[in-house]
């Protein structure tokens, strides 16, 4: 669990970062979900783009994606999400 000092801290992180996915009509497949996985591995930090196609409710998709991950939700602003987990081999974010 993050606290609210650390959620400010990569909201501001995120706000430099542009979306590395697009989540479009398929919604959650296991591929994508595979895919973010490796991202946050890499990077601890993922930027989400919820298309209009698609049907699902971004808040409701970050969280349960977050959940499945064992990641943090960070924020969602209109159809973008951002979710963090802390990298095992590839730390590159130090929280406050």
């Amino acid at each position: 669990m993050i606290t609210g000092k650390q959620r400010s801290y990569l909201k501001s992180i995120a706000n430099n970062i542009d979306p590395i996915f697009q989540l479009g009509k398929n919604g959650l497949t296991e591929n994508f979900v595979k895919q973010v996985d490796g991202a946050l591995e890499a990077r601890e930090i993922v930027k989400v783009n919820v298309l209009k196609n698609c049907a699902l409710d971004p808040k409701d998709v970050a969280s349960g994606l977050a959940d499945e991950l064992s990641a943090e939700f960070v924020q969602s602003i209109g159809r973008k999400f951002v979710i963090y987990r802390e990298s095992v081999e590839n730390k590159k974010i130090e929280l406050p």
